[in-house]
């Protein structure tokens, strides 16, 4: 069994009294396309932001790579090589493709021959080559989420949290996206998404969240044939 890369332990957030996050147990092996889905306010973002060290636990704890980062800031735990793509793109939009993924490998390459050697396998990586020195800002949406995943890729992450990567994906670009993230072997993934088309077809495991914590975990086929999941969110979801 692969060795757990992420966990927490009673992690809880705490909002004025009321719990988006209530003693969450999670444990996410090395290698693996873990999905977190769940209904509209079910404490997606916020599970998310602690992990990424954007939102502060009110108690609880992660670790990454058997090291305790409770305390530690976001930058703190880009630099042990976790990943995070926004719900909205962060590309700069003003750059071209090669310069924006030639920006996120400089975060650990120090070279230029390297440099230019990683924007070179993540632009071919992601289906980007072609358009390396298009300005990003002019790319459609879905490319601009794909570059996004291959600013990510350049950092060379041990986890790559994506945050519902496909809002506002046209479905031939959805198609392409499910393409990429079954090619990533290797990389352990933390997906958050509500096209439940995705998730069954990319994940290896997915974890359910409603009122703030864990209602289930398992297979794709677990997941689907669960009678609380239906009841709390398959019924409603979007397929």
């Amino acid at each position: 069994m692969a060795a757990v890369i992420l966990s927490t332990r009673g992690l809880t957030k705490t909002y004025a009294g009321v719990q988006a996050n209530t003693d969450i147990d999670f444990d996410l092996p090395e290698g693996e396309i873990r999905a977190i889905i769940g209904p509209n306010g079910a404490g997606k973002s916020t599970f998310v932001g602690m992990l990424c060290g954007r939102i502060p636990a009110t108690r609880g704890s992660v670790t990454f790579a058997g090291r305790d980062i409770s305390a530690l800031p976001a930058h703190r735990r880009i630099a042990l090589g976790i990943a995070y793509t926004f719900q909205i793109t962060s590309v700069f939009a003003g750059l071209s493709v090669h310069e924006n993924v030639a920006l996120a490998a400089r975060r650990r390459l120090s070279s230029s021959a390297e440099t230019e050697a990683k924007v070179a396998e993540v632009l071919e990586r992601v289906g980007l080559a072609d358009r390396a020195g298009q300005i990003a800002g002019d790319l459609s949406y879905g490319h601009q989420r794909i570059l996004e995943i291959g600013m990510g890729l350049a950092q060379a992450p041990r986890l790559f949290i994506l945050d519902e990567p496909t809002q506002g994906l046209a479905e031939t670009e959805i198609a392409e996206f499910k393409d990429l993230i079954r090619s990533l072997t290797g990389t352990t993934i933390l997906l958050i998404e509500h096209n439940m088309g995705v998730v069954m077809e990319t994940a290896d495991r997915i974890t359910v969240l409603n009122f703030g914590q864990v209602l289930a975990e398992g297979t794709p086929d677990e997941i689907r044939a669960n009678p609380e999941v239906q009841a709390a969110y398959l019924g409603t979801a979007h397929a």
